[in-house]
C-alpha cells in the first residue's frame, strides 16, 4: 500500500515538473525569462497594424523584452490601444524615451523599439512612455508611387497633345498649308539667290565704297587725337578762367542797378525827382521854351546883344 502511494506521488511530481518545464519552455520560446527581474512599461497608440502579443521589444535592435498584453481603452473621449511591455533585461530607460512601432521585415512583422531620450529621470514600474508609429509599407509605397503617378498622368496628357497635333497636321488642309509654306520658302531662296548675284555684280562699287570708308576712318584716326587735345586745352582754359569772379562782379553790378532803379522809383536823387516830380518837368519845359524864344530873338536881332563898331557908334535899339 505504501509502495502504491509513493508511486502515485512520484507520478504527480513528474507531471507537475513536466507542466512546469513545458510552461518554462513556452515562455522561453516567447523570450520571457522566468527567473529574471521584470519591469512593466506601457505605451498607448491611436492605431496598430500587425502588432500582436509576444512581439519583441528592442533597444538598438537588441531584444530586451516582449509585448505581454494588448488591450483597448477609452481615454479623453476616444478609444486607444494600450500595449503592456515586459522588460526582462536590466536596462535603464529615461522617462522621455519613445516607444516606436517599427517593421522588422518585408512581410509586415512588427516590434516596438525604445528610442532613448535625454532625461536624467528614469522610468519606473508601470510608467507610460511616449509613443510613435512608423510609416507602414503601404503608406511608404503610396508616397513613392504618388509622384510617379503624377508624372505618368502628365506624360499621357502630353501624348494626347502630340496625337492631336499630328492629327491636325496630317489632314488635307494642313498638308496644303505646309505645301504653300514650302513654296514660299522656295521663292524666298530664289530671291536671295538673285540678290546675291546682283551683289556680286556690284562688288567693284562696293569695294570702292569700302575703300573710301577705310580712308575716312584712317583720317578720323589721325585727326581725333588733335581734336581731343584741342578740346582738352579748351576745357583747361575754361577751368582756369576767372568765371567765378566774373559772375560775382556781374551779381554785384545787377544788385547796384536794382538799387539805383529802386531809388529812381522812390523819387530819390536827381533822376528820381525828375521821374516822380512834375514841377521839375514843367520848369524844365518852361526854361527850354524861354531859351528857344531867346535864340529866335538873337537870330533876328543880333545887334541887340552884340555891339561892334569900328568908330564906336552905337545903334539905336528899338524897344
Amino acid at each position: 500500500m505504501k509502495f502504491h502511494l509513493k508511486k502515485e506521488y512520484l507520478i504527480a511530481l513528474v507531471v507537475v515538473f513536466s507542466i512546469a518545464c513545458l510552461y518554462w519552455g513556452i515562455q522561453f520560446l516567447k523570450g520571457v525569462e522566468m527567473f529574471s527581474k521584470k519591469t512593466v512599461l506601457y505605451a498607448t497608440y491611436p492605431r496598430l497594424d500587425n502588432l500582436v502579443e509576444d512581439n519583441p521589444v528592442l533597444v538598438n535592435g537588441y531584444r530586451v523584452g516582449t509585448i505581454s498584453k494588448i488591450s483597448l481603452i477609452r481615454r479623453y473621449g476616444k478609444y486607444e490601444v494600450l500595449v503592456k511591455m515586459l522588460i526582462t533585461e536590466k536596462i535603464e530607460v529615461p522617462k522621455n524615451s519613445v516607444a516606436r512601432v517599427i517593421s522588422t521585415d518585408l512581410l509586415g512583422s512588427k516590434a516596438i523599439e525604445i528610442t532613448y531620450g535625454n532625461s536624467r529621470e528614469l522610468a519606473v514600474e508601470n510608467d507610460t512612455l511616449l509613443s510613435e508609429t512608423e510609416q507602414g509599407l503601404k503608406e511608404a509605397v503610396d508616397k513613392r508611387i504618388a509622384p510617379l503617378q503624377a508624372k505618368v498622368e502628365n506624360l499621357i496628357g502630353s501624348i494626347d497633345s502630340v496625337a492631336t497635333i499630328v492629327t491636325y497636321v496630317l489632314n488635307k488642309s494642313s498638308r496644303q498649308n505646309i505645301i504653300t509654306a514650302l513654296e514660299n520658302v522656295k521663292k524666298a531662296i530664289i530671291s536671295l539667290s538673285h540678290t546675291a548675284e546682283k551683289l556680286e555684280q556690284e562688288s567693284d562699287k562696293i569695294s570702292i565704297i569700302l575703300n573710301n570708308l577705310s580712308k575716312i576712318t584712317s583720317t578720323l584716326d589721325k585727326t581725333l587725337p588733335k581734336i581731343t587735345a584741342n578740346l582738352s586745352q579748351l576745357s583747361d582754359s575754361l577751368a582756369n578762367a576767372p568765371i567765378k569772379n566774373t559772375i560775382k562782379d556781374l551779381n554785384k553790378t545787377l544788385a547796384e542797378t536794382k538799387t539805383l532803379i529802386g531809388n529812381i522809383n522812390e523819387g530819390k536823387g536827381t533822376l528820381g525827382k525828375l521821374a516822380k516830380n512834375d514841377s521839375v518837368y514843367n520848369n524844365l519845359n518852361k526854361t527850354l521854351a524861354n531859351l528857344e524864344k531867346l535864340l529866335a530873338d538873337l537870330k533876328e536881332h543880333p545887334k541887340r546883344y552884340v555891339h561892334f563898331s569900328l568908330f564906336g557908334k552905337k545903334e539905336k535899339v528899338k524897344n
